[in-house]
């Protein structure tokens, strides 16, 4: 994530991605504990932008927060994230089945999306990447007209989730970007089993990218139960 991209976000979005990527890096492991005067101070804030960070990332299970003990890394980013792609598999190939066939006003959406995905990943900006990601996906879950799906789809804090995913990713971004092509193909075409599989293999692809099938090596600390 680029200087300027970085002063264009919300503070706590800015401190939430900066303690991703020291999770994502290995610079935080499982146990450590987060001080969220610490943080305040290194990001020259108040509590209040680290504690709503902090609430986020316990909300994707990033994090274990302990009554009067504070917060800390859980040892299950990735098996989380696997977790994560399998549910949102089953819940987009279902939209996808109710959607179809697309209006064509609806696959311009999708068209624009991708454009707009592809040229961000070429900046390498994985904000703007994950933001198109995320409104490319709504389009086809909006499309089924079923609110509930659409509601616990929503509650999968998808967008948070994908940026995880493309720190994680390296240097893939614009294959990732483009893999959305053949959802726009499949849907195209009017066949939807065809459709449906596609939407179901892509989010395939993410809970089988290399770095989810790493094992986490073992931690001296449990965040469940923090050392004194």
């Amino acid at each position: 994530m680029n200087e300027s991209s970085v002063k264009r976000l919300p503070l706590r979005h800015q401190i939430k991605e900066a303690i991703i990527e020291r999770i994502v890096a290995g610079k935080l492991r499982s146990g450590d504990r987060l001080v969220e005067m610490k943080i305040a101070a290194e990001f020259g804030t108040s509590q209040a932008p680290v504690r709503e960070a902090l609430r986020e990332l316990e909300a994707i299970g990033f994090l274990s927060a302990t009554p009067h003990r504070g917060a800390f890394v859980r040892d299950f980013w990735r098996q989380g994230l696997k977790e994560f792609y399998a549910v949102r598999g089953a819940l987009e190939e279902s939209a996808t089945r109710q959607a179809m066939p697309l209006q064509e006003a609806d696959i311009d959406k999708l068209e624009n999306e991708l454009e707009a995905m592809h040229a961000a990943a070429l900046a390498q900006n994985l904000d703007a990447i994950a933001k198109h990601s995320v409104a490319f996906h709504e389009v086809i879950v909006k499309a089924a007209h079923n609110e509930l799906l659409y509601t616990v789809w929503k509650s999968l804090c998808i967008e948070t989730r994908t940026t995880v995913t493309l720190m994680a990713a390296g240097d893939s971004l614009v294959e990732l970007a483009d893999s959305h092509r053949e959802i726009i193909d499949s849907i195209k075409s009017g066949d939807v089993e065809a459709a449906c599989r596609a939407a179901r293999q892509h989010q395939d692809i993410f809970e089988h990218l290399p770095v989810l099938e790493e094992a986490e090596a073992p931690s001296a600390a449990d965040p469940e139960q923090p050392a004194a």
